[in-house]
């Protein structure tokens, strides 16, 4: 494979936006039948890259080689005639047309009208090459994530792409579904397409790929066979110094004698307790208790109601059954600015769509949950919102040209440091964190949870909520164990360990 023809090249690409230079003078080759990793923290310059060789930003310098003719895309769509094709993790697809149409929207070649019956063919084949069988005339928006991201394959098939970009494809995927992707990954990459693979999961770089390729800072790090590199070596490149992949070692020091001293561990007062907590469709029969100074992690398979759990906390959904003490006092929450109020805070697993507010500039991000607990008859200054920001932004480590960069325009992991600014702002009493390590890179990852953790041996009360089992047992003093949406087990997280939590999810016991 190293001694065919790159099918891409992308030669000394250099992009600057305002304030941040993206990417300086990176190489990146592509070989048909490959399957080839972008890695890289978050504003390594992944996205832009992407970006670049899709026409979505002109380089400002640099070239682009396609099969050796040099291409200049203006825009995805002529990427797309190119044989470009782009999967991305937010799938962009149109929800309320078909199956079929979305696979071959602006395929149908007939002049006059559609042939309906035709498209539904053609849609039904394409997906059964991926070995998807689904009624094509049912609305994607009724389709599973994993369902919508095979369409979107689908469609690249449909447009005859050479090569296949897939952006983060697997962040919102279980296990299971995962695995049907690589096969379908194995099946293309055998049948010749280059495939451009963009992942913070470190075990799947290594599961599928073939060559990876390491960003920082803008800058090529370089170009590593996946045979020849460790993933603690894979992890050094990405943040440019030695990291340890163990993080805080929570479950250790909650059973410390100092950290009995500080109030925290199985003797420590309950903040709030959920006792029966139900919501018809969501879960049911929920018992919860989160003890001031604890980490509590929710671990369970997707769709086992560990987010449904967390919005009943929240006040997002009101609950139908059981009920909710805080501080040994019954507590209707009946809408988040209720929870706010109580000292509720809550960071959502889709951050772009219920997290920020990708318009308004950091500064404004940060202190929206602090206005609104104060009212709105108690505006908080324009002075005293740039302290509250300039403060939260270098006690954090956010990485922003200044507060007034739009928040939008930050990494993820940047952005999910200001989600928990903002909830830092209020002098919360409990913090609900869902999935808030996804889509971000590792060095980030463990920022963000040792400021987590710093707060929790100050007292404060945590809910976190990973799909990774390894990062709940890490960074959680007990584990609620979740199973189709019902609490199937708790236990203490240094009594616990992995298999422990999947045999009591496979339906052993606590």
């Amino acid at each position: 494979m190293s001694e065919a023809a790159p099918v891409l090249e992308m030669r000394g690409i250099s992009k600057r936006f305002p304030g941040v230079q993206a990417l300086s003078a990176v190489d990146f080759r592509l070989l048909p039948g490959e399957v080839h990793a972008v890695m890289g923290q978050n504003g390594a310059g992944k996205s832009t890259l992407i970006k670049v060789l899709t026409g979505v930003h002109p380089a400002d310098a640099g070239r682009i080689l396609l099969e050796g003719r040099e291409i200049r895309p203006s825009g995805p769509l002529e990427a797309q005639k190119l044989g470009i094709s782009t999967v991305y993790q937010e799938v962009n697809l149109c929800p309320n047309l078909s199956v079929a149409e979305n696979v071959c929207l602006g395929r149908d070649s007939s002049v006059f009208a559609i042939r309906w019956k035709e498209l539904r063919r053609r849609a039904a084949e394409l997906l059964a090459e991926l070995n998807v069988h689904v009624d094509v005339t049912a609305p994607l928006a009724s389709c599973s994530i994993a369902v919508q991201q095979m369409c979107a394959i689908a469609r690249s098939l449909a447009a005859r792409a050479r090569i296949l970009i897939l952006d983060e494809p697997t962040s919102s995927l279980a296990e299971d579904e995962v695995q049907r992707l690589f096969t379908v990954i194995r099946r293309l990459k055998g049948q010749g397409m280059a495939i451009l693979f963009i992942t913070h999961f470190i075990d799947q770089t290594f599961e599928i790929s073939d060559r990876i390729t390491v960003l920082r800072n803008g800058l090529l790090v370089g170009e590593f066979p996946v045979s020849g590199l460790t993933r603690m070596e894979l992890v050094t490149r990405m943040v440019g110094r030695e990291i340890s992949e163990g993080g805080p070692a929570r479950a250790q020091a909650s059973a410390s004698p100092a950290a009995r001293e500080a109030g925290r561990g199985p003797g420590a007062g309950v903040f709030l307790r959920a006792s029966g907590l139900g919501r018809r469709g969501s879960v049911q029969g929920v018992d919860l208790e989160v003890r001031q100074g604890e980490a509590l992690g929710i671990g369970g398979l997707l769709g086992s109601g560990r987010t449904e759990t967390a919005r009943l906390l929240f006040g997002i959904d009101r609950a139908e059954q059981g009920a909710i003490q805080i501080e040994g006092q019954r507590a209707e929450l009946s809408s988040p600015l209720e929870a706010i109020l109580r000292g509720i805070g809550f960071c959502p697993e889709d951050r772009k769509l219920e997290g920020i507010i990708g318009e308004l500039s950091l500064r404004e991000n940060l202190i929206l949950a602090l206005q609104a607990k104060r009212g709105v008859f108690r505006n908080l200054s324009r002075k005293r919102q740039e302290e509250i920001a300039d403060s939260y932004v270098q006690a954090l480590g956010i990485k922003a040209p200044d507060a007034e960069t739009p928040i939008a325009q930050l990494s993820g992991g940047n952005q999910q440091k200001a989600l928990i600014a903002r909830w830092m702002a209020t002098d919360p009493r409990m913090l609900i964190l869902d999935e808030p390590t996804r889509g971000i890179d590792v060095a980030a990852k463990g920022e963000i949870m040792r400021q987590v953790m710093d707060l929790c041996d100050r007292g404060m009360a945590v809910v976190f909520i990973s799909s990774e089992m390894d990062e709940v047992l890490r960074y959680s003093d007990r584990v609620a164990v979740m199973r189709d949406r019902h609490k199937v087990g708790e236990l203490a997280a240094r009594d616990a360990d992995e298999r422990t939590v999947f045999q009591i999810i496979a339906g052993g016991q606590a």
